[in-house]
C-alpha cells in the first residue's frame, strides 16, 4: 500500500509500515493547500496525521484514499461526515497518550499553585519578589474535580491521590463501582463538579454534546479562586463565559488548547486569552513527549499494517453502530463460483439495499451460509425464487428488531 505521513511523527512508524513492504511518502509541511498538492500527486490509500486538518477537498483530492490514521486520541481536525461519505475509514490512537497528558495536567496545577511562569519570567527580568511568590496554598487535602474519566482522566485520578488530593468526578459512563475503583467521588453533573472543586481540569472528548460544556453556568458554580485547565480541545469551553469568571470570581486557568489554534508549528500567535493576567497558555503539548509519541506511532503504523492484512480497521471511529437494516436474509449454499452473484442479482431485482454481508465458509469448503442484513420490504416470491436455484441449500428471511 501507498502510505502518506502528512505530520511530524516518530521513526519508528515509517520503519514499521516499511519493514512491511509498504511504499511511504513523509512530507510534514504538508497542511492547507499544499497537502491537497501532494495528495493529487502522490495518491495513497493511507493517509496519516497528527495535528494537520483534513478537510473534505482532501479526500476529493485523493481517489484512491481508503483510511485516514489520526495518530492520537481526538480526531476533531478530520472531516469525519466527509470520510464517512466517501467510504474512508477513519481511525484514531486513543491511550497511547494519557500519561503524557496526565503529566503536563498536573504540571499545570502546581505552575498555577505556585505561579511558576511568572516566578520564571521576573527572575530572568532581573525582579526579585520572594514576597509575592510566597502565597501558594498548597495541593495537599484540596479537591480535584475531573470532568471526564476516560484513560487520561484515570491517570490525572491516579497522579492526583499521589499528591493526597480528594478527587470528584463526573463522567457519563461512570457509576458507583467504577467510582470506587478508581478512587473518586462520583458526582451527578458538571456542575456539581464545578461547585465542589478547588481545581477543576476537564478530559472529555470534542463533541456536539461537549461544545461549550464549561459555559457561563459552569464557571458560575465554580468556586471563586478556584483553578480551570483545559487539555482536550477548545471547543469545550466558551472563551468568553471564562473571561467573565477570570474577571469577576478570580478565576485561574491553564489552557494547553484554545480556539482558532495555529495550524502551523511555528509562527506569529494572537489569542483574546492571550493577554490575561490570570491564564497560563501552552502550545497544545499534551501529548508531546518521545514516549507518547513513541507510543502513537507505534499504534498508528499497527493500525495500517493490521487492515493491509486482515482489512480490519482498529479503533475506527465512523462505523454505524446500528445499519438501517430491516431484514435478515440466511442463504446456506454449495460453495460453487456463481451462487452469491446469482443470489445478489435476485435482491438487487427485488430493491433490497443490502447493509451488511457476511459469508461463512464450512470446513471442507464444501457448503457455506451467507448472511445478508438488508433494508426493503420482505417478498415470499423473491426467497423462493433464491431457493429455487440450484446450487441453494435453504433460505430464511426474518425481520431485525
Amino acid at each position: 500500500m501507498k502510505i502518506l505521513i502528512a505530520d511530524k511523527l516518530s521513526d519508528q512508524a515509517t520503519a514499521a509500515l516499511e519493514g512491511a513492504g509498504h511504499e511511504v511518502v513523509v512530507d510534514p509541511r504538508a497542511t492547507g493547500d499544499a497537502l491537497l498538492d501532494v495528495l493529487r500527486e502522490a495518491q495513497p490509500q493511507v493517509l496519516i496525521v497528527r495535528s494537520t486538518k483534513v478537510p473534505a477537498a482532501a479526500m476529493e483530492a485523493a481517489a484512491n484514499l481508503e483510511l485516514i490514521v489520526r495518530a492520537g486520541a481526538g480526531y476533531d481536525n478530520i472531516n469525519v461526515e466527509a470520510a464517512s461519505g466517501r467510504g474512508i475509514f477513519v481511525a484514531n490512537c486513543p491511550g497511547k497518550n494519557s500519561t503524557a497528558v496526565a503529566e503536563l495536567t498536573m504540571g499545570l496545577i502546581l505552575a498555577l499553585d505556585r505561579a511558576l511562569p511568572d516566578n520564571v519570567s521576573d527572575a530572568r527580568q532581573g525582579q526579585w519578589n520572594k514576597a509575592k511568590y510566597s502565597k501558594a496554598s498548597g495541593l495537599k487535602g484540596r479537591t480535584l474535580g475531573l470532568i471526564g474519566m476516560g484513560n487520561i482522566g484515570q491517570e490525572v485520578a491516579a497522579r492526583a491521590r499521589a499528591f493526597e488530593m480528594r478527587v470528584v468526578a463526573w463522567s457519563r459512563s461512570l457509576d458507583d463501582s467504577k467510582a470506587k475503583a478508581y478512587g473518586v467521588e462520583r458526582m451527578d453533573s458538571p456542575l456539581a463538579v464545578a461547585r465542589e472543586a478547588d481545581v477543576v481540569t476537564l478530559h472529555v472528548a470534542a463533541t456536539p454534546d461537549t461544545k461549550n460544556l464549561a459555559d457561563h453556568a459552569f464557571f458560575e458554580a465554580m468556586k471563586p479562586g478556584a483553578f480551570f485547565l483545559n487539555t482536550t480541545r477548545g471547543s469545550v469551553v466558551d472563551e468568553d463565559a471564562l473571561r467573565w469568571a477570570m474577571d469577576e470570581k478570580n478565576i485561574r486557568a491553564a489552557l494547553d488548547v484554545m480556539s482558532d489554534e495555529p495550524a502551523q508549528k511555528e509562527g506569529p500567535f494572537q489569542h483574546p486569552l492571550a493577554g490575561h493576567p490570570n491564564v497560563y497558555l501552552s502550545h497544545h503539548i499534551g501529548a508531546s513527549t518521545e514516549q507518547a509519541q513513541d507510543a502513537i506511532a507505534d499504534e498508528a503504523a499497527r493500525i495500517v499494517n493490521t487492515y493491509a492484512e486482515t482489512g480490519e480497521v482498529r479503533h475506527c471511529v465512523n462505523l454505524a453502530e446500528h445499519s438501517p437494516a430491516t431484514h435478515l436474509l440466511t442463504v446456506r449454499h454449495l460453495d460453487k463460483v456463481g451462487v452469491l452473484a446469482a443470489v445478489l442479482d435476485e435482491v438487487r431485482k427485488a430493491g433490497w439495499n443490502v447493509q451488511e454481508m457476511e459469508n461463512l465458509i464450512f470446513e471442507g469448503a464444501k457448503a457455506a451460509c451467507a448472511r445478508l442484513r438488508f433494508d426493503g420490504d420482505p417478498s415470499d416470491a423473491v426467497v423462493e425464487c433464491i431457493g429455487a436455484h440450484e446450487d441453494v441449500l435453504a433460505v430464511s428471511l426474518l425481520p431485525l428488531e
